[in-house]
C-alpha cells in the first residue's frame, strides 16, 4: 500500500472507477501534480471478494487501454498504485467512519450504480454498519463534523459518478434526509449544506473489465498474474458541474485529461444522449432484424454502417439544440470511432432492452424536429417492426428476425402489450392504417404521434423499403 496521506475516499471497488477515476489519479501522480492517496471501500457486502484480490496485490493492479485514438490503433499498460487503505465497512465499520477524521481528506468519489444512489428508510444502531451508500456517507460526514467541530474548511468535495441526472443534488438530498431520520443536530445539517460541495457529474468511458481471452498471454509476457486487471477504451470524459478553480484540489484538467469544470452539464449530457446513445438506439432494431449481434459488426457492415453514419451526420446533429455544430461533428466522429473498437464486444441485445423509453429520450426529439428525415423514420419503422411479438406461456414476449430466428423483448409490459395488439390486427388494414394505430398510442409515446403530419405514411413507406412486414 501507499504511504501518502488519505485525500480521497472512494466508495466503489468495481471496474469502472478503477479504469476511470483511479487511472486519472495515477496520471496526476506520474506528472508530479498530486501527492494524495485513496482509501477504497466497497458499497455492498458482495464487493468483499474484489477488495480481497486487491489486498493480496497490495492494492496494485494493471489497466490496459486499447482501441482507436485519432484514427490509430493503440494499446498501452499502466500499473496503478493509488490506494493506501482498503476498508470493508461491514467488517471494519469504525475504520470506515474514522476516514472522516483524516485531516487531509478532501474528496469523496463514488460509483454504486444507479440503484445505490437512492434514499431508502433505514434504521441506524450505533456501532453497526448501514447498508445504503448515502447513509454511510451521512455518518462519515457526521464523524468529520464532530472531529473538527464543524470547521467550514473541513467540508468535502463530493463527486458521485452514478449515471443519474443531477447525481450530486440527489446525493445531498439523501444525506440530509438520513440526517433528519436519525435525529442528527440541525447544526450538522447546516454544515453539510453550506460547507460540502455535492457536484453533478457526467462520466463517459467504456471499461471492459477482466480480459479472459488475453489475460494468460499477458501474464506470461509480464512475468506475473493480476487478478484485478481491467481494460478500457482510450476515450474518456469527466464533466463536472463546478467552478474551474476547483481544479486546484484535483488538477485533472491541468494534467491534460479530458476533464471539464463547467457551469452547466446540459450540453454534455444532451450530446451524449442524442449522439452516442441515439446512434445505439438507431442501429439496434434494424440490425437485430437483419441478424447482426454486435455494435462493431454494424459499423463494419457496408449498408448499415453507412446508414448510421449518414443519419447521425445529416439528421441527428442538425436537430441537437446546441450552437457549436463543429464540436458536435468532432464528438460524433469520436463516437463512431469508439463503435469500431475491436476489443469491445458490445451486444445489441443489451442495448435493445427498454428500447421504447430509450427511443423517446434519445431519438424522438430529433425525429420531431423534422419528421421528413429519411434515416430517422427508417429507424423508427424498424423499432416498430422489432416489437412485432407474441407472448409465450410464461408471459415473455418474443419476436422474429427477417430470417426467422427468435429474440426476447424486454421492456415495459404495458408497452409490449399495446404494440402487440396493433400487430395482431395488422392483417385487417393497410400498412398506413397499422402505422397510424401504433403512432396513436399515447400511453407508449407520451403523445399522439399520429397527429404528426405525414409520419404514418412515411413509416409505412419505410416498412416497404426494409421488407419489415415479412
Amino acid at each position: 500500500m501507499m504511504e501518502s496521506p488519505v485525500t480521497i475516499v472512494q466508495i466503489g471497488e468495481g471496474n469502472f472507477l478503477r479504469g476511470f477515476f483511479d487511472w486519472m489519479i495515477h496520471v496526476l501522480r506520474q506528472q508530479g501534480l498530486y501527492n494524495g492517496s485513496i482509501a477504497l471501500c466497497q458499497p455492498r457486502p458482495s464487493g468483499r471478494a474484489k477488495l480481497a484480490k486487491l489486498r493480496d496485490q497490495h492494492g496494485i493492479y494493471n489497466l490496459v487501454t486499447r482501441g482507436f485514438e485519432h484514427g490509430e490503433q493503440v494499446e498501452r499498460r499502466d500499473t496503478i498504485a493509488v490506494f493506501s487503505k482498503l476498508i470493508d465497512p461491514y467488517t471494519g465499520w469504525d475504520a470506515f467512519l474514522a476516514l472522516g477524521e483524516e485531516p487531509q481528506l478532501q474528496v469523496v468519489v463514488s460509483n454504486t450504480t444507479e440503484a445505490g444512489l437512492v434514499y431508502t428508510p433505514e434504521a441506524y444502531e450505533d456501532g453497526k454498519p448501514v447498508l445504503s451508500y448515502p447513509g454511510k456517507l451521512t455518518l462519515l460526514l457526521y464523524r468529520r463534523y464532530e472531529k473538527f467541530g464543524g470547521e467550514p474548511e473541513k467540508g468535502l468535495l463530493l463527486l458521485p459518478c452514478e449515471l443519474l441526472e443531477g447525481n450530486g443534488d440527489l446525493l445531498r438530498e439523501c444525506v440530509l434526509r438520513y440526517a433528519q431520520d436519525w435525529g442528527l443536530p440541525e447544526e450538522f445539517l447546516a454544515w453539510v449544506s453550506k460547507h460540502n460541495r455535492f457536484l453533478n457529474t457526467l462520466v463517459d468511458r467504456i471499461v471492459t473489465g477482466y480480459p479472459e481471452r488475453e489475460a494468460d498471454d499477458w501474464f506470461a509476457e509480464w512475468g506475473y498474474s493480476d487478478a484485478a486487471l481491467v481494460t478500457a477504451e482510450p476515450y474518456h470524459l469527466f464533466a463536472i458541474e463546478g467552478k474551474p478553480e476547483l481544479d486546484h484540489l484535483l488538477p485533472l484538467a491541468k494534467a491534460g485529461l479530458e476533464v471539464k469544470w463547467v457551469p452547466d452539464l446540459t450540453p454534455y449530457r444532451l450530446r451524449k444522449v442524442r449522439l452516442l446513445n441515439g446512434a445505439h438506439t438507431l442501429m439496434t432494431p434494424l440490425s437485430i432484424l437483419r441478424g447482426l449481434t454486435h455494435v462493431r459488426e454494424v459499423m463494419e457492415h457496408e449498408e448499415l454502417g453507412s446508414f448510421v453514419r449518414r443519419t447521425v451526420r445529416d439528421e441527428i446533429i442538425p436537430a441537437v439544440p446546441l450552437p457549436a455544430k463543429e464540436e458536435l461533428l468532432s464528438y460524433a466522429e469520436s463516437v463512431l470511432e469508439r463503435f469500431l473498437n475491436p476489443f469491445i464486444e458490445h451486444k445489441l441485445e443489451a442495448i435493445a432492452m427498454n428500447s421504447v423509453s430509450k427511443f423517446k429520450a434519445r431519438l424522438l426529439p430529433s425525429l420531431l424536429h423534422d419528421p421528413s428525415r429519411h434515416g430517422l423514420v427508417l429507424g423508427f419503422a424498424a423499432l416498430l417492426r422489432y416489437y412485432k411479438a407474441s407472448a409465450d406461456a410464461d408471459g415473455r414476449y418474443w419476436g422474429r428476425t427477417f430470417e426467422g430466428s427468435t429474440y426476447e423483448l424486454k421492456d415495459d409490459r404495458a408497452a409490449l402489450e399495446a404494440l402487440a395488439v396493433c400487430w395482431s390486427r395488422s392483417a385487417a388494414g393497410s400498412p398506413e392504417e397499422l402505422a397510424e394505430s401504433m403512432l396513436a398510442l399515447r400511453e407508449v409515446w407520451g403523445e399522439d404521434l399520429s397527429k404528426v403530419r405525414g409520419l404514418a405514411e412515411s413509416v409505412a413507406a419505410a416498412w416497404s423499403e426494409i421488407g419489415a412486414l415479412r
